[in-house]
């Protein structure tokens, strides 16, 4: 029984994290800036190094794959991303590409025979750091962004997506292309750290992942009155930022409350306006993410958040303006994959669990066209997005094994 070589996937994982323009304090690697390009070429020419074809679509989605005997049938996908959070870590979406690497060589230097093409994949930006909307690379595939959209989207500099992808040569005629349809990909399975504790703190080494949860994010506006900290009695404010600390404190309490078997919810954004120390607020603008695995559950959650908001506004004589950015579905992996996934980790003897995203990634769109399953190995402390984040590579080439195994029973 073949094992995957936890040496690569360190040399691997460390050369990565060379490409980096914060060494001093964690790894950031922002999508399309000279840092992150030469980071592409890296992982491009180390697929052919194994032997696999690479190929790039108009969005940057690059493609290294090891045919099959019948390459009309549909593909096997695997695969992450490259692109990082500010300050983040060197293993948050480069542990799926690597290990959907060194998966491939293990199937290839086995002889093994497959029937379908394998692809692992380095999907464009799961991180929303540069054009603050994630998974750009997967969104265009599911077909939620479009041609047109590309000269909407801009950076903090206000760039195009449109103008940025022109400038680095990528051809936008076949940008249309890029959208798969459903049942085009046979099936995807993502390797990932799990950025939380439960593997850890339950001694599993693997977690098998039943859902991804999706979120729901808002921006909300409450408008109230500005005046004196001094001059103005408790009695007499219409305190903006005391209403949006009652929301905080409402919507931390409806999680709390959630029948749902796994629901987080964050304020992560709050601008106080005009921000001076004896100034009551008369504005603040601030981000609500709500995410669930039950998208009924989420609702509800939402329905009672924006009846407390009424009430709170009554309350304090304030007004609250809600503006949905999304809401999401989440996605049941697929239970034949999952199946497949706890026959690997039974027959190589590896401790597993069964367990829930709350953070999204890629596979959530891919769903939308492929049926797809995800693999958690374990994070050290639960840390993720900082530079404390750590996953062993011996506890990669574990997670590792277990995709090989299932990647290759998917493309027979």
């Amino acid at each position: 029984m073949e094992h995957a070589d936890s040496g690569n996937i360190e040399r691997w994982l460390r050369a990565i994290n060379e490409f980096n323009d914060t060494k001093e304090f964690g790894t950031t690697r922002v999508l399309f800036t000279e840092t992150e390009v030469a980071a592409r070429e890296y992982v491009k020419s180390e697929m052919q190094k194994i032997g696999l074809e690479v190929t790039e679509d108009s969005i940057g989605n690059i493609f290294g794959t090891l045919p099959g005997s019948d390459r009309k049938l549909e593909p096997v996908w695997t695969g992450s991303h490259i692109d990082t959070v500010l300050n983040a870590g060197m293993f948050d979406g480069m542990a799926g590409v690597v290990s959907g690497m060194e998966a491939l060589r293990l199937i290839k230097e086995s002889g093994r025979s497959h029937k379908r093409d394998i692809s692992v994949i380095v999907y464009t930006s799961e991180e929303p750091t540069r054009f603050n909307l994630c998974c750009l690379g997967s969104r265009t595939m599911a077909g939620k962004l479009k041609r047109e959209d590309l000269k909407y989207i801009r950076d903090n500099d206000g760039m195009t997506l449109e103008q940025v992808l022109t400038d680095l040569g990528y051809d936008l005629n076949g940008f249309n292309g890029i959208r798969r349809e459903k049942g085009s990909v046979h099936a995807a399975v993502e390797l990932h750290i799990e950025q939380s504790i439960n593997l850890e703190k339950n001694k599993k080494k693997i977690g098998i992942v039943k859902t991804i949860c999706a979120p729901t994010n808002y921006l909300v506006i409450v408008e109230g009155r500005q005046s004196h900290a001094g001059g103005t009695s408790m009695e007499d404010r219409q305190d903006a930022f005391a209403a949006t600390c009652e929301i905080g404190l409402v919507l931390e309490r409806l999680a709390r409350e959630s029948v749902s078997e796994y629901t987080t919810a964050t304020i992560g954004v709050a601008n106080l306006i005009p921000g001076a120390s004896n100034v009551i607020p008369g504005r603040v603008e601030f981000t609500i993410d709500i995410r669930d695995c039950s998208f009924k559950s989420k609702e509800i959650l939402v329905k009672k958040l924006k009846t407390e908001i009424k009430r709170i506004e009554k309350e304090r004589k304030v007004s609250v303006h809600l503006e949905l950015k999304n809401h999401d579905v989440p996605l049941k992996c697929d239970p034949k994959i999952v199946d497949m996934i706890e026959r690997s980790c039974i027959h190589r003897g590896i401790e597993y669990m069964h367990t829930i995203s709350g953070a999204y990634h890629d596979s959530m769109f891919v769903g939308n066209f492929a049926d797809t399953a995800m693999i958690f190995v374990p994070s050290k402390d639960g840390l993720s997005h900082c530079p404390e984040e750590w996953t062993d590579f011996e506890d990669i080439a574990l997670g590792t094994d277990v995709l090989k195994d299932t990647l290759l029973e998917l493309a027979m």
